[in-house]
C-alpha cells in the first residue's frame, strides 16, 4: 500500500509536470491542444487505476476523530465533517491512509483575500502568490485591501504579469480605517493588522466565502484543498482556523502575562476560512465590535491585533468555529509546537512565518522551510503564465491586443525576434524598496536603467547626486533578490529613501533598453527629469545646479532640452574633478576625453566642446544626425521608442523625436558628467559580431523614419535626408 501511495503521488506529479512542460515549451503550430489534453487524460486514467488498486489493498480505513477545541491531537490528519456519516459502505471502503482532500469542481473559482500595505508587504505578497500559482489547478480571484503604495505596486505587477485565469480586485484601506482606528493596538502590523475584521463590509456583498491569508504565508500544496474544507462546515460554522501553536493565550510565558481571552490555546488568524454569507446574517460587524469594546475595558489594547478579537469572539461563540488540522498553518514563531504538525515533508500544507524575525526564527527544520521559501522567492514568475487545461480564461483587452500583434508577425521575417521583443509584456515591480519623497516645483529626478553587471555603480552615483533618482533594473527574479540583499547591506543605499527602484523582469533574448528606460521615466515624480545612463557619474553639485537652471531658463513654459556635456576616462580609479577648471586641466593632460571621441565622435560632436570650454551662459546647438546627448527635460517629454532593443539607436531616436517636437537643445556651460570604464555589454558584442543584427537595426531605423514622417509631416523629412547622406 505504501508503494501504491508513492505511485499515486508520482503519477500526479508527472501529470502536473507534463501539463506545465507542454504548456510552456510547445506552440500550437507544433502540437495541437487536443493532443495535449489527450495525454493528460491518459495520465488521469492511470491515476484512477492506481487509486482503485490502492483501495482494494487497504480495505476500510479508520475514520479520524474531530479534536476538541484547544485539545486537538497534533499531527497530519484528514479533515472530516458531518456528511462523512452519510457515506455509503462502498465509499467507506475507499478510505485510505493517503490524505483525501474534499472535492472542488474543476473550474470552480477560488477567492483569496489579503491585507497589504507598504513596500515590504508588497514584496511578501509576490512570494505568497507565486507559491499559490505554482500548485493551483483552479481559477483564482485575489482580493487585496491596500494602501496607496501597495495598490500602485500590485496593480502594475498583475497587469504586466498577465496570468491566465487570475482576477484581481483592490479595496482602499483608507476607507476602512475608521472601522478599526478606535482600537489601540501594540502589534507591529499597526492599523492594517486589524483590517481583516472589516472583510464582510469591504468585500462584495455577493461574495459568499473567501480564504484570508497573511502576507507571510507560503503554500506547499494546491489551495483548492483548503477551499474544499468549506464543504466540511456544519450549518452553524462560519469561520475556519488552526489552533495557535504557541503558549501565548495560556498566559504562562512570563510573570504577570495577561493575554486576551481565548478557547484553550486560542487560534491563529494567519489562515482563515470566512463564510461571509453566514457572517453577514449573524451581524458580524456588530458582534466583533461589542466583543472588542467589552474586552478593551480591562485589556486597554490588543497585543496581536485582529487575532485577539477573533479569539475573544470565539470563546463566547465556540459553535461557530471549524477547527482546521494544524498543517494548514504551520507557525514558525519562536517556542511553538509546530514540529508536531508534520512527520513527513508531504504533510506540509501551509508555512506561516509569523515572527518578526521571519527567516531567522528558531526551529529544528528552519533550513528546510527557508529553502522552500527561497525557492518561490527566486522562482521565475514567467513560468507561472500558464493556461489551466479545460478552464478557458476570459480574454482581457490587453491579452487580445497581444494575441493580435503576435498573429500579425511574420515568422519568416529575418527580424522576427526584434519585432517579437517589441510587443513582449514584461512583468514590472515598481518601488521594490521603500520610497519616500515629496518633490518641489523645480525638482529634478535622475532617470537611468541598469542590469546586474552595473550594480556596483549605484553607491557612487548616490554619493554624487543627492536628489531623487528613478532607476529601472532589468533582472531575473533571483537577481532581484541579490540586489535586495546588496541594497539592504549597503550603508549608502539603505539610508536613501528618495531612490525609486523599479524591477523589470527578464524575458526574451534581447535587452529591452528603451522599455526599461520608459519604466524609470514614467515613475519619476518630479516636474523635470535628467535622462542619464548608470555608468556616468554627475559632477558634484549637479543636482542643485540643474534646479537653478530649470528656473532660469523658464523650462516650465518653454520646450527646452538642457544638454549636460559628457566626458570619459579610461582609468578605473579617477580623482574626480571638483570644478570645470579642474576638468579642463585633466582634458588637456589626457586624463579625460570628450565622450566617445575615439570611436563615435558624431554622437556628441554637436555639443561643441570647443565653445563649451569658454562658455559662461547656456548656448543653443542644432540637431545633427546620430546626436545622442544626455538631457534635462520636463517629465512630460516623449517616451523612448521601444522597437530599439539591445545596442544601437536607442538614445539617438529619442533625441530625434525631441527635435521633431521643436525642443531647443541648450548646452549648460558649467555642468558635466563623466563616463566610467567597464567591460563591453553583451549587446554591443552581438552588434559588432552579427551582420544580421546590424541589418535588422538598419531596417528598424528605416521604419522609425517612416513613422516619424507620418507623425510630424514634411518637417521630419530632414532626418531621412540626413541619414542617407551619411
Amino acid at each position: 500500500s505504501l508503494e501504491l501511495c508513492r505511485s499515486l503521488s508520482l503519477s500526479l506529479s508527472l501529470s502536473l509536470s507534463l501539463s506545465l512542460h507542454l504548456s510552456l515549451s510547445l506552440s500550437p503550430d507544433v502540437l495541437q491542444r487536443a493532443v495535449l489534453e489527450s495525454r493528460v487524460r491518459e495520465v488521469e486514467a492511470e491515476n484512477r487505476q492506481i487509486r482503485l488498486r490502492l483501495s482494494q489493498s487497504l480495505g476500510t480505513a479508520a475514520q479520524p476523530q474531530e479534536g476538541n477545541y484547544g485539545n486537538q491531537q497534533w499531527g497530519a490528519s484528514a479533515d472530516t465533517g458531518p456528511e462523512d456519516v452519510e457515506n455509503t459502505a462502498e465509499e467507506k471502503n475507499n478510505h485510505t491512509e493517503c490524505p483525501r482532500a474534499p472535492s472542488v469542481q474543476k473550474c470552480e473559482l477560488i477567492h483569496v483575500a489579503c491585507v497589504c500595505a507598504g513596500h515590504n508587504a508588497s514584496r511578501d505578497v509576490v512570494t505568497l502568490v507565486k507559491s499559490i500559482l505554482f500548485h493551483r489547478r483552479n481559477p483564482l480571484h485575489f482580493h487585496f485591501i491596500t494602501d496607496t503604495v501597495a495598490h500602485r505596486i500590485l496593480s502594475t505587477l498583475f497587469q504586466s504579469w498577465m496570468v491566465p485565469s487570475v482576477q484581481v480586485s483592490f479595496y482602499d484601506a483608507d476607507e476602512l480605517k475608521s472601522e478599526v482606528s478606535w482600537i489601540p493596538n501594540k502589534h507591529y502590523s499597526g492599523i492594517y493588522g486589524l483590517m481583516k475584521l472589516t472583510l464582510t463590509k469591504a468585500l462584495p456583498s455577493n461574495l459568499s466565502k473567501v480564504i484570508v491569508l497573511d502576507t507571510d504565508i507560503t503554500f506547499a500544496t494546491d489551495i483548492a484543498e483548503l477551499w474544499g474544507i468549506f464543504q466540511k462546515f456544519t450549518d452553524k460554522q462560519v469561520i475556519g482556523l488552526v489552533e495557535n501553536q504557541s503558549d501565548w493565550y495560556l498566559g504562562n510565558l512570563w510573570k504577570n502575562h495577561k493575554p486576551w481571552p481565548a478557547l484553550g490555546r486560542g487560534f491563529n488568524t494567519g489562515v482563515i476560512l470566512l463564510y461571509l454569507e453566514r457572517l453577514r446574517r449573524l451581524r458580524w460587524e456588530q458582534m466583533w465590535r461589542l466583543t472588542a469594546e467589552r474586552e478593551l475595558m480591562s485589556m486597554l489594547s490588543t497585543s496581536l491585533a485582529d487575532q485577539d478579537i477573533f479569539n475573544a469572539f470565539i470563546k463566547q461563540n465556540p459553535v461557530l468555529v471549524h477547527q482546521l488540522p494544524c498543517f494548514w498553518n504551520v507557525q514558525l514563531s519562536d517556542h511553538t509546537r509546530s514540529e508536531q504538525c508534520y512527520t513527513e515533508v508531504s504533510d506540509l500544507k501551509v508555512i506561516h512565518w509569523n515572527s518578526p524575525k521571519k527567516l531567522r526564527v528558531k526551529n529544528k527544520h528552519v533550513e528546510f522551510f527557508r529553502n522552500l521559501y527561497l525557492t518561490f522567492l527566486e522562482y521565475d514568475g514567467n513560468l507561472l503564465r500558464r493556461e489551466l487545461f479545460g478552464c478557458p480564461s476570459q480574454a482581457t483587452p490587453e491579452s487580445i491586443r497581444l494575441q493580435t500583434s503576435l498573429e500579425d508577425l511574420d515568422e519568416d521575417d529575418q527580424c522576427y525576434d526584434f519585432r517579437r521583443e517589441r510587443i513582449t509584456v514584461h512583468r514590472v515591480h515598481l518601488y521594490f524598496l521603500q520610497y519616500e519623497y515629496t518633490p518641489t516645483e523645480d525638482d529634478v529626478t535622475l532617470v537611468a536603467q541598469l542590469s546586474m553587471d552595473r550594480l556596483q555603480m549605484l553607491e557612487a552615483i548616490c554619493k554624487h547626486w543627492e536628489g531623487p533618482i528613478s532607476l529601472a533594473l532589468y533582472m531575473s527574479d533571483a537577481e532581484a533578490q541579490q540586489f535586495l540583499r546588496y541594497a539592504q547591506a549597503s550603508e549608502v543605499l539603505k539610508n536613501r529613501k528618495n531612490v525609486g527602484y523599479h524591477v523589470v523582469y527578464k524575458e526574451g533574448q534581447f535587452y529591452p533598453v528603451n522599455l526599461v528606460r520608459n519604466v524609470a521615466l514614467r515613475n519619476a515624480n518630479t516636474p523635470y527629469v535628467f535622462l542619464a545612463d548608470v555608468d556616468f557619474l554627475p559632477m558634484y553639485g549637479l543636482y542643485d545646479y540643474l534646479r537653478r537652471a530649470v528656473v532660469q531658463l523658464d523650462m516650465a513654459h518653454t520646450k527646452k532640452a538642457l544638454v549636460v556635456p559628457a566626458f570619459e576616462t579610461l582609468r578605473y580609479r579617477l580623482s574626480f574633478p571638483k570644478s570645470k577648471a579642474e576638468l579642463l586641466s585633466m582634458l588637456d593632460m589626457g586624463t579625460l576625453y570628450t565622450f566617445r571621441y575615439h570611436v563615435w565622435t558624431k554622437g556628441h560632436a554637436p555639443t561643441n566642446y570647443a565653445k563649451w570650454r569658454t562658455a559662461t551662459t547656456p548656448y543653443k546647438v542644432e540637431w545633427e544626425s546620430d546626436f545622442e546627448p544626455y538631457v534635462v527635460v520636463r517629465r512630460d517629454c516623449p517616451e523612448y521608442d521601444q522597437r530599439f532593443v539591445g545596442f544601437g539607436w536607442n538614445k539617438v531616436s529619442h533625441i530625434m523625436e525631441l527635435d521633431a517636437q521643436e525642443y531647443d537643445l541648450m548646452v549648460l556651460p558649467n555642468a558635466f558628467m563623466i563616463h566610467m570604464p567597464h567591460a563591453p555589454s553583451f549587446d554591443i558584442s552581438k552588434f559588432r559580431s552579427s551582420p544580421s543584427y546590424r541589418n535588422c537595426l538598419g531596417t528598424l531605423k528605416d521604419e522609425f523614419h517612416q513613422d516619424l514622417s507620418r507623425k510630424y509631416g514634411s518637417s521630419a523629412l530632414k532626418y531621412l535626408t540626413a541619414q542617407r547622406n551619411i
